[in-house]
């Protein structure tokens, strides 16, 4: 049941302590982040970092949880999204905050500890697991997303110790995995029974409220070809070629549905709200050989609201419209496997408490108003929101080029928001005495 204690206002004095204990402890943070960031979390091998962020929060004296993610716990969940690979390293880490009286609300720090692949080592000017700082920026894989934040969450709450405060309500901190593929980390924790009165998670949003986010779809288009010698092209059949007709077709159904952006509030004024993007293709065995086989790995975003089971009939009529028109693909349709994110999206409600709170401590960290925006990426902010009513704090830093080459995150954005993300657990859990 919600608590009915109002959030805590902190005078001017004690929220100045506050940022600047956030600053006294900021190349510490820095540290730890970088650390982390050494860490090569690819899907597959995060246990190594979570299992050095398990450590730290163990350290610092929270009750402490540990597993990993078990398929056959959240299948028959709404949120749950399919998945072909296995999870023994998929671990989750929860570090608890128990208070000395539970006065205030109780809260989830959250982030993601799993990054994206590379690409080319040699496109990076660095290598990109070896964090570096030029100026404002910290450089390296997984550093803006999210890393950073996932650390801020850790280090706000050092900082009110530091002052000898503690939050007057349970905090989770939490650490999942899987979502940059399938948002089962997140799942799993709810599934587990982590539940608070409101979330944060402080991925890198520009110092900005996400108000409202896609839900994506992760799926393959396996197409088979015909093989002949190259010298008997002609009576061959390329499933590359073929490929290539099906990617026209997926554009022709993106611009359907951007098209339909005036029927969903807060993303009718989006120029390209919806992507499908084919971010992997692969097929052919010998140069020359007619390819018999091709596959597309494809990302789908759709509208808050949209069932994806709904999206994935509209993408497979589409798929087979495209192959009647085709001689060869009519006789040899391609086939669809739905192999990650399968995801609704999700709209933050304006004026809860919490929006509020974030508000007035971002004003007091930053001197200027909170705003928000729309994003067309995925968010595991929709598990909250969409399956325990929860109000979802996405805020974060600065960042550049996440997904790509040279990604980096602004220091001093980061700290500003340490700073805020700080002062919104003092005004939304309240403050008691540290207990030793």
């Amino acid at each position: 049941m919600p608590n009915d204690f109002p959030a805590q206002t902190l005078d001017s004095a004690l929220s100045r302590k506050i940022l600047d204990s956030v600053a006294e402890g900021f190349d510490a943070q820095l540290a730890f982040t970088m650390d982390l960031m050494r860490h090569p979390s690819l899907r597959g091998q995060e246990h190594t970092a979570q299992n050095a962020f398990y450590d730290a929060l163990a350290e610092r004296g929270y009750e402490m949880d540990r597993w990993a993610i078990d398929v056959s716990e959240i299948e028959g969940h709404p949120g749950f999204s399919p998945v072909k690979v296995d999870y023994e390293n998929a671990l989750n880490v929860v570090g608890t905050h128990h208070p000395t009286e539970a006065k205030g609300r109780t809260l989830i720090l959250n982030g993601h500890i799993d990054v994206v692949p590379t690409g080319p080592l040699e496109m990076w000017t660095r290598p990109p697991f070896e964090p570096h700082i030029e100026g404002d920026w910290l450089f390296g894989r997984g550093g803006a997303d999210m890393k950073a934040g996932l650390c801020a969450n850790v280090f706000a709450l050092d900082a009110l110790r530091r002052l000898g405060f503690q939050p007057a309500a349970k905090v989770h901190v939490q650490s999942v995995t899987e979502e940059e593929c399938t948002g089962n980390g997140a799942l799993s924790a709810l599934v587990r029974g982590y539940r608070a009165e409101a979330a944060l998670i402080p991925e890198p949003e520009e110092n900005m409220l996400v108000r409202a986010n896609v839900g994506v779809i992760w799926f393959r288009v396996q197409v088979r070809g015909r093989p002949f010698h190259v010298r008997e092209a002609g009576r061959g059949s390329n499933a590359i070629e073929a490929a290539y007709t099906l990617m026209g077709a997926l554009k022709e159904l993106e611009a359907e549905w951007n098209a339909r952006r005036t029927d969903y509030p807060y993303f009718a004024e989006l120029d390209h709200p919806i992507n499908i993007n084919v971010g992997k293709i692969a097929g052919g065995d010998w140069a020359s050989s007619v390819p018999a086989w091709c596959t597309l790995d494809v990302r789908a975003a759709i509208y808050p609201g949209v069932d994806p089971r709904d999206a994935a009939k509209e993408i497979e009529a589409c798929l087979r419209e495209k192959s009647r028109a085709d001689a060869f693909l009519s006789e040899n349709p391609p086939e669809v496997e739905y192999n990650g994110f399968f995801a609704r999206g999700y709209v933050l409600e304006e004026g809860s408490d919490a929006e509020q709170v974030l508000g007035q401590a971002h004003a007091a960290s930053f001197g200027s108003s909170l705003e928000s925006f729309v994003t067309p990426g995925y968010l595991d902010g929709r598990v909250f929101v969409l399956y325990d009513d929860c109000p979802c704090l996405v805020y974060g830093p600065i960042s550049h080029d996440i997904h790509a080459f040279d990604e980096r995150v602004s220091l001093a954005s980061l700290q500003r928001g340490t700073g805020t993300i700080a002062l919104f657990i003092a005004n939304w859990c309240g403050l008691e005495p540290v207990t030793l």
